[in-house]
């Protein structure tokens, strides 16, 4: 699907009450000397309703000397099957299995010691930042693109909607709330025709996928943890757009805005995630950086060169 340089494994996994449960880990693997084998990777995670399609962010990773690896989680994109809810979880930890498998396979092909990294965007983020609160010592450092560290409308509104939520996971965890996804995100993402990209409309829907309540009650979780504060010891950066536009009506600025998070509350949330925090705001940036103009796309992978020029593999 993403062309020769690029093959995929599936991994799996532990079944759940639904069946089968596998997760895909691609590896982009373009000819190189067989004799050099790279001691470094980058494991990306994708987010909701999202799945691997990004080949310029392989290639990026590869120009850095990295290995890069990228996980179609459990019930998304490559990892959908049939009979499941797609995008389901009930806890952010249930993906633990999915990236400990990943890490295994990469560890199997680089070596026991190879330093990897995780690169993480929107829900991806905010599962790779758990995960590595979670597990000390296991990355070198995480690459946060845009990642869903609260709630839209701040702490008050999750606390004031957890109760409801909770009650109704509790009775009814896979019942599908209001969608109120206008379109809007979809429609900027028209102009990932100048960056050369295609991806699946079954595996990346518009609408996105249904939001259940037992799903948001597990991010509700994820985001409580992170407010009260994380102690992730390897080096972080959060990227983000430099603003949010929120609207009902459509506007030609949207293109240029991150319309799906509130950047200035992931920023104000950046700092719990542990003592070595850098962020970087990326001017004209949409929620997704990687497919953002030409411009702000550029910024984007320079801002990541000039942390790892400073924190990289160390």
């Amino acid at each position: 699907m993403l062309g020769p340089d690029y093959r995929r494994l599936t991994l799996t996994l532990t079944p759940d009450d639904e069946g089968d449960v596998v997760a895909t880990l691609v590896r982009y693997d373009p000819p190189t000397d067989e004799a050099v084998r790279p001691v470094r990777a980058v494991l990306y995670v994708h987010g909701w309703s999202d799945y691997f399609f990004q080949t310029e962010l392989a290639e990026y990773w590869h120009s850095q000397g990295a290995a890069f690896f990228a996980l179609d989680l459990r019930k998304y994109g490559r990892s959908l099957r049939p009979h499941q809810t797609p995008g389901y979880m009930e806890h952010l930890h249930e993906y633990d299995e999915d990236l400990e498998t990943a890490l295994a396979v990469i560890h199997t092909e680089l070596g026991t010691h190879a330093a990897v990294m995780l690169n993480g965007h929107s829900t991806g983020g905010l599962t790779g930042v758990l995960w590595a609160n979670r597990n000390p010592g296991r990355l070198r450092g995480l690459v946060l693109n845009s990642p869903w560290l609260e709630l839209q409308g701040s702490s008050t509104v999750r606390t004031v909607s957890t109760p409801a939520i909770r009650q109704l996971a509790r009775f009814q965890p896979k019942a599908p709330l209001p969608n109120i996804d206008a379109g809007y995100y979809a429609r900027t993402l028209r102009d990932l025709e100048s960056g050369g990209w295609e991806f699946n409309p079954a595996w990346r829907p518009v609408p996105s996928f249904a939001v259940r309540a037992g799903w948001l009650r597990g991010i509700i979780e994820g985001h409580a943890t992170v407010a009260a504060g994380l102690s992730v010891a390897c080096p972080i950066i959060v990227l983000t757009s430099d603003r949010t536009i929120i609207s009902p009506r459509w506007s030609e600025d949207m293109r240029q805005a991150d319309i799906v998070l509130d950047v200035e509350l992931l920023a104000r949330r950046a700092p719990h995630l542990g003592p070595v925090v850098t962020i970087a705001r990326i001017p004209g940036g949409i929620h997704d950086l990687t497919l953002s103009r030409p411009a702000p796309r550029a910024r984007y992978y320079a801002e990541i060169t000039r942390w790892l020029a400073g924190y990289g593999w160390s």
